[in-house]
């Protein structure tokens, strides 16, 4: 998967905006102001995403190619290694995981708010 590639599928996604919260270096996905992704822009090294606990646990024990999430905290969040060990499809799956972590923590109104914006 390459950084455009990356950037499609979470943009695509209803609610999603990009960011640049911590500089011009380092892209961020949130679905209604929460982050969910976050990936440096100049080198496409990796990609942390939100994990529940436990699976991030046994992933990691799984996958060398994830790791704890750098510069996260660690508990919730995963450093995926863009290395090319991991199928795009895995890649994606692990993406619509942390997005829908994400929306379970949103309140009943910004819930609401998400659906308007998924039937436009």
């Amino acid at each position: 998967m390459d950084i455009e590639s990356y950037r499609e599928y979470c943009i695509a996604k209803p609610g999603v905006t990009e960011e640049l919260p911590f500089g011009p270096d380092t892209l961020v996905f949130k679905v209604l102001g929460k982050m969910f992704a976050a990936t440096g822009i100049e080198s496409f090294e990796s990609v942390n995403l939100k994990c529940d606990p436990e699976e991030a646990v046994r992933l990691r024990e799984e996958f060398p190619a994830i790791i704890p999430g750098y510069h996260m905290n660690k508990k919730h969040w995963n450093t995926v290694l863009m290395d090319g060990t991991l199928p795009d499809a895995f890649i994606r799956e692990l993406i619509d995981k942390s997005y829908f972590l994400v929306i379970k923590s949103l309140t009943k109104k910004q819930k609401a708010e998400l659906e308007e914006l998924s039937r436009d």
